[in-house]
Order: C-alpha cells, then sequence, then structure tokens
C-alpha cells in the first residue's frame, strides 16, 4: 500500500536545495478503534464543547484559548497573536547544526519519518546531503513546524533515504528518578551465570517481538461476534397454519415431541 504523504516542501543546506516529501514512519491505522453509542438506539455518541456555567453549547467561532492567571481569570489569546510567536511555515527544512551520529540519547526521540525526493531534479541533491553526512558520521539538526508546533528536528541518513526524527522539547524530558550506586560488587560466578543464560537467550530481530497480542484478540473477538450475529439473524417468518381444531393441533405437537425425543441420544438405562 503506497504511503500517503502528509508534508511537501524544501530539503536546504548552505545553497543546496532538494524538493522532498515527509511522511510518517509509524502508522495506527491497524488499530482497534470503537465509537460511542447509545445502548437504547445503539445511535453514535457526539462530543461537544459546552458553558461550564450556563451549560449551553459553545461553536467553534465564539470558542477561544485561554492561559489561566488566577481562579476564573484568564489571559485571552487569539489564534492570529499565537501563530505570530512561532517559526514561519516556509516549507523549508535548512540543516544548521550538525553533530555527532548516536551523541543524543534515544530518550530525546518522538516521531520517526521518511523522508525522500520528490523528483528527478532534487534527487542527487538529496543524495550528496545524506551522503556528506554519512561520510561525517553526523545527523543534521533543523526547525520544522509540524503538528501546529515548532519542533527541532533530527535527519539521519538511513538506507537509500534519510530518516527524520522529531525531538521532544527540553522541557518534556525529565532527569532520571535514581541513580545507581556504581560501586556495588557483582558476583563473579552470579556473572557468568547471567551471561551464559543471556547469551542463550540471544536471537536475530523479528518483527514478531512486537506485535499487539492485545489488538489481536480483540479482531479475533469481534469477527467471532459479528458471524454470530449473522447466524443468529431472524429467518424469514413461515405463513401461518390454519387451525383445524385442538385435536388436530395437540396431535401435531405430540409427533413433533417424539420426533424431537427420538433424536437426542439414549441414556444407558433406556437400552
Amino acid at each position: 500500500m503506497a504511503r500517503q504523504t502528509f508534508w511537501k516542501g524544501y530539503l536546504k543546506l548552505s545553497l543546496v536545495t532538494a524538493s522532498v516529501s515527509l511522511t510518517p514512519a509509524t502508522t495506527e491505522s491497524n488499530k482497534v478503534r470503537f465509537h460511542v453509542l447509545n445502548r437504547k438506539t445503539s445511535n453514535r455518541v457526539e462530543s461537544r464543547y459546552v458553558d461550564s456555567v450556563t451549560h449551553k453549547a459553545v461553536s467553534g467561532k465564539e470558542q477561544v484559548k485561554g492561559f489561566p492567571k488566577g481562579e476564573d481569570d484568564y489571559v485571552i489569546l487569539e489564534d492570529d497573536e499565537i501563530d505570530e510567536v512561532g517559526l514561519e511555515s516556509t516549507r523549508t527544512i535548512d540543516i544548521d547544526t550538525f553533530v555527532p551520529r548516536g551523541s543524543i540519547d534515544w530518550i530525546w526521540y518522538d516521531k520517526p519519518h521518511f523522508l525522500a525526493p520528490e523528483d528527478k531534479v532534487g534527487t542527487e541533491a538529496f543524495c550528496v546531503i545524506r551522503e556528506a553526512m554519512r561520510a561525517n558520521n553526523v545527523v543534521g539538526i533543523a526547525r520544522l513546524v509540524l503538528y501546529r508546533r515548532e519542533r527541532a528536528v533530527l535527519l539521519e541518513p538511513q538506507g537509500k533515504g534519510i530518516v527524520l526524527w522529531t525531538l521532544h522539547f527540553g522541557n518534556e524530558v525529565r532527569e532520571p528518578v535514581a541513580h545507581l550506586d556504581i560501586d556495588t560488587k557483582v558476583d563473579t560466578k552470579v556473572l557468568a551465570m547471567m551471561t551464559r543464560l543471556v547469551k542463550e537467550e540471544t536471537k536475530e530481530w523479528s518483527v514478531s517481538m512486537v506485535q499487539d497480542p492485545i489488538q489481536k484478540r480483540l479482531k479475533t473477538m469481534i469477527r467471532n461476534k459479528t458471524k454470530s450475529l449473522k447466524q443468529a439473524a431472524p429467518a424469514a417468518k413461515r405463513p401461518a397454519v390454519r387451525s383445524t381444531g385442538n385435536v388436530i393441533n395437540i396431535m401435531d405437537a405430540l409427533k413433533k415431541s417424539l420426533a424431537a425425543d427420538g433424536e437426542k441420544p439414549r441414556s444407558p438405562r433406556s437400552r
């Protein structure tokens, strides 16, 4: 299935520019999602913004962002005012800094994206930038407006392309909660046994190691429930049989009862 491009722009390093496209490297399209329904009517339930005091619905044009400065006291900010303090979305990834590859700890990495040249003209420029980073064993740092926020991004050569990672903001990464005592001595025999165990349990990486069993069980449950609902669908009603008297009706009922009883397995005592 072709990946859906959600950003197009330019990759720039000094005077070298390449037309590129950006695609998320991960997807949640296979995740089981549910709608909230009204149990009585099976209609979908809508979510709306309502005034916390009047309890009346508030339309989109009447909604505004407010920063709390006290109890029930806010600084009101319009969307255009917020946009003014951000980086202008020039659709250009301008690499202005390089750092040694592997020097940024994994905890700063946020979301990966595939960066690829958009046309034949920009392919050569794209490849030159990629190979220059690879030759120097560095990654590029730039800034970009993504997901409605100005973000620092990291560009890393990967195979024939470049992976662009959005990075967490400085105030999002916490300090380690506790520090281990580095002077703690490890028993050599215990370490030897643990080393052997780790070696025995070492395998080649496989995608199966990161499968989601809960999602798989949910899908199986939904399939089974769908089949049971189809089987339980009401059959077409047969035309009503005209009554010809209680004697005949009782006789028919007895015949059906005896026929049903004959189909049941007999108990050992009845043999």
